[in-house]
């Protein structure tokens, strides 16, 4: 297997664009290079120290949970001020102004798992937003998708639903790179920003990351391997409901159930459906923190099959289609904000509109609107010709 050849490995080789100007760069701790190192010591040693760090959901060090504020700190690796773009309000998702005033090039290498609601992509977005106002080059350090970039499930996103974890105009499982995000957006939304993608080397769209060569590291506190990765743009659906989705376990996205669940009830509906890819076993797991703390839950584990076959968002429609049929009396939708919203409910800032919540609700068939998704997925796939780096 040849090994894949990152955006940043291809900069370090050749910092000629970092020197002498003032850089910052867009990280966390699972931008490293192929020997494990992180892209800020990579960069410094290649070039020079950076001017300022900026710090994506979870932090630089990636130890904060999910929706918990990340404060500024100082990178006790490189000396650089690290400035949070996940504060405690909408605000400060935004770089500041006078931080784009003090660099000429933002950097940004983000380890993204390829579905739309994952807010790596999201944060990008901001920062792009941002260096189009201020004049700022930026330049994305590109990596593989890590579920493939053929595979693409779900809808577009309808006025009114719009949110950090809808902001990306792409389908839920989206099958593009960072890098690819970065131009789609530079097309739709910033067309003055002067752009750069360092692309991949050896990389082809049906490769998975396992296949790629280089190091798994968890770019979040509960996305510990790839197999996690692959069914998230379902699973995180259930982040919408008041079931736990094994935060708090060793198996997140991974553990779906409820102090009032009949397992084994659960895992035979499900298999009744005979999903591709996927397999159910019965379970109690209790979570040490998150939903249902210290609570011991009755539920499902989901197991892989086959990956190629499996497709994710559909499971995850059809997990809470399920726990809610058999459970009319205890299944609820969350009520706590959703990623700062708290006037649209989660499962349409996440679908993208009302369609899915509404049906679920009222008992009908689910495959409807899936095909609907498929028609408009093949829409979106016949325009992405002007942004597509990686080919067959």
């Amino acid at each position: 297997m040849n090994r894949v050849t990152t955006g940043l490995e291809i900069l370090a080789a050749e910092p000629g664009l970092l020197k002498g100007r003032r850089w910052a760069l867009l990280a966390n701790h699972a931008a490293v290079d192929s020997t494990l190192e992180p892209a800020r010591t990579v960069l410094s040693r290649a070039a020079a120290p950076p001017a300022l760090l900026f710090a994506p959901e979870h932090g630089l060090d990636g130890v904060a949970q999910d929706m918990e504020t990340v404060k500024d700190e100082v990178d006790a690796q490189t000396g650089a001020p690290v400035r949070s773009l996940y504060g405690h309000d909408v605000e400060t998702l935004q770089p500041r102004p006078e931080d784009l005033e003090a660099i000429d090039v933002m950097v940004v290498d983000l380890p993204d798992i390829g579905s739309r609601y994952y807010t790596f992509a999201a944060t990008m977005d901001a920062v792009m937003a941002g260096c189009t106002v201020e004049g700022v080059e930026v330049v994305v350090l590109d990596r593989p998708n890590p579920i493939n970039g053929i595979a693409r499930e779900g809808g577009p996103v309808s006025p009114g639903c719009e949110s950090f974890v809808s902001q990306i105009p792409t389908p839920v499982r989206h099958g593009l790179t960072l890098g690819e995000i970065a131009l789609l957006l530079h097309r739709e939304r910033y067309p003055q920003l002067k752009l750069g993608v360092l692309t991949c080397r050896g990389w082809s769209r049906e490769q998975w990351w396992d296949q790629t060569g280089l190091p798994w590291v968890p770019p979040s506190p509960n996305m510990p391997s790839l197999e996690t990765a692959a069914i998230y743009p379902g699973l995180c659906l259930i982040e919408a409901t008041t079931l736990s989705e094994g935060r708090g376990t060793t198996r997140p996205f991974h553990l779906v159930g409820a102090p009032w669940a009949d397992a084994e009830a659960t895992a035979s509906a499900l298999r009744a459906l005979d999903l591709p890819g996927i397999a159910f076993r019965a379970t109690r797991f209790r979570p040490q923190f998150g939903k249902h703390q210290h609570s011991i839950c009755r539920g499902i584990e989901l197991h892989i099959t086959d990956r190629d076959a499996l497709e994710p968002l559909a499971l995850g429609l059809h997990l809470i289609r399920v726990f809610h049929d058999l459970n009319p009396g205890e299944f609820a939708w969350r009520a706590e904000p959703y990623e700062f919203v708290s006037e649209v409910p989660a499962l349409d800032l996440l679908t993208g509109s009302e369609k899915a919540r509404a049906r679920i609700e009222a008992g009908s068939d689910l495959e409807t609107l899936l095909g609907e998704w498929r028609s408009w997925v093949r829409t979106f796939e016949a325009e992405l010709n002007d942004i597509v780096l990686y080919h067959r």
